[in-house]
């Protein structure tokens, strides 16, 4: 009898893995391998063409006295900054809203999350479109209510701060539908009873939603804020289409610098190397906003 139970056992983790196979093999092969080859690549002087040659931890250790490394770096924690708080609040927001009960509930959710669905190059041709000067649709649109006289037009791509406020509207109309749908999971989580109790005790809706809604919703907030906060400092799509990391390099993140090191300027071992660092920053905040998460 044992060896029977052992023998099924077998049979069913046999099985397990024989469903898992196809998954692991392409993961190791598409994701865990690159990783690996990428450490190697980064210790090595190693270019499209031309000889390879072992440079240890010269890559790494250039970057600390690179200038245009401190400010993409510099550009990618600034655009973290001016849009986490509003890719975290919005889709509470916006979330609250497409969860009352009125019959518009399902065309807001549709709405909000198409978006989503689109690529990063539709969006930012979106994006140039509505923001462009003298032909964009703002342009007509400012100019036909008299908010601008004909003569006057907003250069929004040829400012540095006007740039910033077109990448972050852009980033958060893309981006917000997926957070969005994660706060509305989230909120039918919640008992209805709780709501009743509350009700019953004399709370009005302020103090329901403060007391009740937004403490329960603390767990799915806190991985909306680490997710957007991971996707932030990986910002690339949107930067380099809609602005090519302009005016000059003033918006230019870190995610480019690095496809310039490496493929315009054939570096790949410096690139492969900022890579690193950059993936050594985001596990260190992800480690210490979990950490705090806890406490």
């Amino acid at each position: 009898m044992k060896n029977r139970v052992t023998n099924q056992r077998g049979a069913k983790t046999l099985t397990a893995f024989l469903f898992l196979f196809p998954f692991l093999f392409l993961y190791s092969v598409f994701t865990i391998w690159p990783v690996i080859q990428g450490v190697y690549v980064s210790l090595h002087k190693w270019g499209l063409m031309g000889k390879i040659r072992f440079l240890g931890l010269g890559n790494y250790t250039r970057f600390l006295t690179d200038r245009y490394f401190w400010e993409a770096l510099g550009h990618t924690t600034w655009f973290v900054i001016i849009s986490v708080p509003l890719l975290v609040v919005a889709p509470v927001g916006l979330g609250l809203l497409a969860n009352r009960g009125f019959r518009m509930k399902k065309f807001l959710r549709t709405a909000y999350y198409i978006p989503t669905v689109l690529s990063v190059a539709v969006i930012s041709r979106i994006a140039a479109w509505i923001f462009g000067s003298y032909n964009g649709f703002l342009s007509f649109l400012l100019h036909d209510l008299g908010i601008l006289a004909p003569h006057q037009e907003i250069m929004w791509f040829q400012s540095t701060n006007l740039i910033w406020i077109v990448v972050t509207l852009t980033t958060l109309w893309w981006t917000v539908g997926f957070s969005m749908m994660l706060v509305i999971s989230a909120l039918q989580d919640i008992p209805e009873t709780l709501y009743e109790a509350a009700e019953l005790d004399g709370a009005s809706k302020s103090r329901q939603l403060f007391g009740i809604t937004l403490p329960l919703l603390k767990p799915i907030i806190s991985l909306i804020l680490l997710l957007q906060m991971i996707s932030s400092f990986k910002v690339f799509g949107q930067i380099q289409l809609i602005s090519g990391g302009g005016p000059g390099t003033a918006t230019r993140p870190l995610i480019q610098y690095v496809y310039e090191s490496a493929f315009r300027q054939s570096d790949m071992g410096y690139g492969a190397a900022m890579s690193y660092a950059l993936f050594a920053i985001l596990v260190g905040l992800s480690y210490l906003q979990l950490r705090l998460q806890r406490a």
